[in-house]
């Protein structure tokens, strides 16, 4: 078995639930099935809820890959995954996706979009779907609820367990949407369910609850300590990394603070190295369809599961290996998929390749361009010939392998890692954050530069210029770029332009609203407490 949950998440199957455009409206198709006692009739029902909850990272629905549960809108468009991508990476300097008859793809590689875009209503909902399923099982594991079913010791201690890994799944959907869209309907399990309508969170609120949420999880011995859990599931490394990521941004949320945040970042990313995190021995395993067992074991903090067989859907790592097949390569049989993959479907703009222009980026394991018969840039978006191809994720092992399914990957989306930490604690040293040294600020730079290409930097080449360009060879594709641009001030304005870049071919100024998505039209006309993001 590839994954400890990978049999388990077929349990979602059975949660039969639907969420519609109110957001919190967990509806099941049969009245017997999750929100009962009858599906926790016996005691092995907990883990298998449990792993309901956290297929709602990778699955979309009851009935494979083409079926959804959240109302109204492409599978594809809702997994958790897909959206955090689109909205993450493909909206900036680092791809292309060819098919903009795609719904709402259009709109986010060429950041012209409105309310209507059906993949912000896919992040929305799916992450109010998984505060719903959270909320859900907080609501039927109560001490009140297991001892009324007499269910006995030893499983109670595995649900208390069970409850707190919960607490850190929504605490990641919370501060997603907080990051994304700077607001959110804010329920918790004390709420009633059906057609209460919460009240609106703002970025500050959610900051503040995510906070008190995830240092108390910090605190409590039921959450497993870093590096400690079953394969696939969370622990109290995936409570520090979500702190750092809130700290490290917490200026460009909220401006200068009273105290520095990245003191406190520092503090959070100290606690995951000292958990004995390792680098992969070699960088590309990370991206490989056996990281859950080969060097990157060590590296990755948490991901986003896959699997050929079992977790058949269209998000990340599916849509990121057949769309990096080329149109004149025909490369697919390399990477695992089927040889023509999706014809061309993904490329890299001209910025991004130039980032790793240069003798000492020629040999570097982060550098996986294709670029022979082809011309950097990309003057028709459809001219699926032109831009370089990237085969950074692959759906074969490190022994070469290919995965299980052709279509399907086995790869694993890496959501949080150590190179991540590595490079936060660098650039928190550089914006003189406390508890972390220039050396030591250096020394985790090299470290990614002597795994991926031997070449290290000396004290004055560390800055904060560096660290942009380090964090985007070290960290394409993976889910940061939206969020590191706006946090150097380069997403919005006219200071960095990328290729179609507010839909010109060289890229124009964006107004500054840009810097939040607005929140989905449905789900303001559903919840009345929601209001628009200003410019929206």
């Amino acid at each position: 078995m590839k994954k400890i949950f990978r049999l388990s998440y077929l349990i979602f199957g059975l949660l039969t639930i639907s969420s519609c455009t109110s957001d919190l409206n967990v509806k099941p198709a049969d009245d017997d099935q999750f929100l009962s006692d009858d599906f926790f009739s016996t005691e092995a029902s907990y883990k298998k809820g449990l792993a309901g909850v956290y297929g709602n990272l990778s699955l979309t629905g009851a009935n494979g890959s083409g079926s959804s549960n959240i109302s109204g809108i492409d599978p594809g468009t809702s997994q958790y995954g897909r959206c955090l991508w689109y909205m993450e990476d493909l909206c900036t300097d680092e791809a292309i996706w060819s098919y903009e008859n795609d719904p709402g793809t259009a709109e986010i590689q060429r950041t012209n979009w409105s309310a209507s875009n059906p993949v912000f209503r896919g992040m929305y909902g799916r992450g109010m779907f998984q505060v719903a399923l959270v909320n859900e099982y907080l609501r039927q594991t109560t001490d009140a609820k297991l001892t009324s079913r007499g269910v006995s010791e030893t499983t109670k201690t595995e649900v208390l367990k069970y409850r707190s890994e919960v607490r850190v799944l929504r605490a990641l959907a919370y501060y997603h949407l907080m990051d994304m869209f700077g607001k959110a309907a804010f329920v918790t399990a004390n709420d009633p369910v059906g057609a209460y309508k919460a009240p609106q969170y703002d970025r500050q609120q959610l900051f503040d609850f995510l906070k008190v949420e995830l240092e108390e999880l910090e605190n409590d011995s039921n959450l497993a300590n870093a590096r400690t859990n079953e394969a696939g599931r969370v622990d109290k490394g995936v409570a520090y990394m979500i702190l750092a990521k809130m700290y490290l941004n917490a200026e460009s949320y909220f401006g200068p603070q009273a105290s520095n945040p990245y003191t406190e970042c520092i503090k959070y990313c100290n606690k995951i190295v000292d958990a004995g995190y390792q680098l992969a021995t070699n960088y590309q395993e990370n991206f490989m369809a056996d990281s859950n067992t080969n060097s990157a074991k060590n590296e990755i903090i948490f991901a986003l599961e896959s699997d050929g067989r079992y977790t058949q859907n269209y998000g990340p790592t599916t849509v990121m290996i057949n769309g990096s097949v080329g149109s004149l390569e025909q490369n697919g049989i390399s990477l695992g998929v089927g040889a023509g993959g999706w014809g061309g479907a993904l490329r890299v703009r001209k910025q991004f390749a130039d980032k790793f222009a240069g003798g000492s980026f020629s040999g570097d394991d982060r550098n996986t361009l294709i670029t022979t018969n082809r011309n950097p840039v990309i003057t028709t978006v459809s001219d699926r010939d032109s831009g370089y191809i990237i085969t950074k994720y692959t759906n074969k092992t490190s022994t070469g392998n290919a995965g299980a399914d052709q279509t399907f990957v086995d790869t694993d989306f890496p959501l949080f890692r150590l190179g991540d930490v590595y490079l936060m604690l660098a650039e928190s040293q550089l914006r003189d954050g406390a508890g972390v040294s220039s050396q030591q600020a250096l020394d985790y730079v090299n470290a990614l530069r002597t795994r991926a290409n031997g070449v290290t930097i000396i004290p004055s080449e560390l800055t904060l210029d560096f660290i942009l360009d380090e964090r985007l060879r070290e960290l394409h594709w993976e889910g940061h770029r939206r969020q590191d641009l706006i946090r150097f001030g380069k997403f919005t304005g006219g200071s960095y332009n990328w290729a179609w870049k507010g839909n010109g071919a060289n890229g124009i100024a964006l107004p500054s609203y840009y810097k939040v998505y607005p929140l989905p039209a449905e789900s303001v006309a559903a919840n009345t407490n929601l209001t628009q993001n200003p410019g929206y």
